[in-house]
């Protein structure tokens, strides 16, 4: 059930304490109880949440730019349009189509069923448990909850305690809007996160990585829960001998230094024909100063440049690129970092040694690690060494030797002379595949990962062919057999 919005609640400091096991266990037997009423919510009921949670959304634009920039200096412009428009133009999609999701689907009848007729029902699969990431808290922890509300679910939000200041809005904006007994914020640590997994959700919806999925994983396996797992990996980029090296240097630098780097499907490293691995990097370096300035002072304070989120994730990137240099790695341009601020240059480094850390782990920040190849199949060969990625970009102008990329390996999604842009086209599904994912989401994909595919069949006279197969067994029915073995 909607709240009444007409008395705002006033914000309040970000919390840091974790909720009580008491109040989840008290949230978890409210959404239980609940279930039944929100199954039975029309889809006229759940398009007016969902209208009321756009206009939240819009309304409170500039609060959801403070509190990313308050959690990780977020430039304002960036936090539209990575966080508030891919929100938006996903509510906007499931607002004009859902309703027709959720329309029972008609399925084919073989000759062996004549006189029924079958469909698939979409209902709800119940109470949701979704685990959200620090790197798009806004968007990432808002986006699930979209297909939870239109399938009729009720869910639990658990946001990243590494982002407080969005996490704590989010919180408010959603306790504005919903009851808890339908959408409720459970805040705290991984000890929190381990609290909820005990218990028996019927679906969880957990983004973040490959690591924690399989635990979140694990713990879902003691109660049968379906997961939706939405993690990472190293998402190359093969630039070839045909591609336009300006065109792709200014989209690499894009999909790579935007949220300094701290995206899941950012591009982690390139692969470069030899013959075009020198007018890449020149390119890229170009880019770089063009888009965050001519040198690290300028881009220490630029204002198109976000922060690491903390000191942790901060050092972790850091010593992936000392290890790397230490290793012989040649810094083309960055390489500087300022440990008071979280704040790592960008960076791009070419002739990496293989047993480097910063070729085996996601970097998941603005360190853009340079390879050459002489031929697609050693590309290939570099690419299908790792894990399976939920992203792969190709930069080219030949169709043969796109398909020969697409043909010979395997991620998540891919975009051809682009990057990133994949996630918001919303009639394409978005995942992963193994260690990068397991479920799609997005679109009707979105609804269908929080709705369960209910097969309805129906005889619609008394009999229909299969009596011709009960017992008693005779020469008739082996003749009946016989004949649907062959021909149908």
């Amino acid at each position: 059930m909607t709240k009444n919005t007409s008395e705002p609640k006033k914000a309040s400091i970000p919390k840091t304490e974790n909720d009580t096991t008491q109040r989840i266990q008290d949230v978890f037997a409210k959404q239980k109880a609940n279930l039944q009423a929100l199954k039975n919510t029309t889809g006229k009921q759940r398009k007016r949440k969902l209208k009321a949670l756009r206009k939240k959304v819009y309304d409170n634009r500039e609060k959801i730019q403070a509190a990313l920039h308050a959690d990780f200096k977020k430039p304002d412009i960036e936090s539209d349009i990575s966080e508030i428009y891919p929100t938006i133009a996903e509510l906007n999609n499931t607002i004009a189509n859902f309703q027709d999701w959720m329309s029972n689907e008609e399925v084919d009848i073989p000759i062996t069923h004549l006189g029924s007729s079958a469909y698939i029902h979409f209902e709800p699969k119940g109470n949701c448990l979704v685990i959200t990431p620090w790197n798009y808290p806004f968007y990432l922890a808002i986006s699930p909850l979209i297909y939870a509300i239109a399938a009729g679910n009720a869910a639990i939000l658990k946001p990243s305690e590494f982002t407080p200041h969005t996490s704590h809005l989010v919180q408010e904006l959603l306790e504005e809007l919903f009851e808890e007994d339908e959408i409720a914020v459970i805040q705290g640590d991984h000890s929190v996160s381990s609290e909820l997994l005990k218990l028996k959700f019927n679906h969880i919806h957990f983004t973040g990585s490959p690591l924690v999925g399989k635990l979140v994983m694990e713990a879902a396996s003691k109660n049968l829960t379906s997961c939706t797992l939405e993690l990472g990996g190293k998402s190359p980029t093969v630039v070839d001998q045909t591609a336009n090296i300006k065109e792709a240097a200014m989209k690499i630098v894009w999909g790579k230094y935007l949220n300094e780097g701290q995206i899941c499907i950012a591009p982690d490293y390139v692969l470069v024909h030899e013959s075009k691995k020198n007018e890449l990097i020149e390119a890229m370096k170009v880019e770089v100063e063009k888009k965050y300035g001519a040198d690290t002072k300028a881009r220490l304070e630029s204002k198109n440049l976000g922060r690491m989120v903390n000191a942790k994730h901060y050092a972790r990137v850091k010593s992936l690129a000392e290890d790397a240099v230490n290793k012989g790695a040649k810094v083309e341009i960055g390489g500087q970092f300022n440990d008071a601020d979280n704040f790592i240059d960008p960076t791009i480094l070419s002739n990496l040694s293989n047993d480097s850390s910063i070729m085996q782990e996601e970097i998941f920040g603005p360190i853009m690690p340079v390879l050459a190849f002489s031929n697609l199949e050693e590309a290939m060969d570099i690419v299908n060494s790792k894990e399976r990625p939920l992203a792969l970009y190709i930069f080219s102008k030949k169709e043969k030797n796109i398909k020969y990329i697409i043909d010979n390996s395997s991620a998540g999604g891919t975009c051809i002379n682009e990057t990133l842009l994949h996630i918001s086209q919303p009639n394409l599904p978005f995942g992963g595949v193994n260690n990068s994912g397991i479920g799609k989401s997005h679109g009707k994909w979105g609804f269908v990962d929080f709705s369960n595919e209910r097969s309805v069949m129906r005889q619609h006279f008394k009999y229909g062919m299969s009596q011709l197969l009960h017992p008693p067994y005779n020469k008739f029915s082996k003749f009946v057999v016989d004949i649907t073995l062959k021909w149908f």
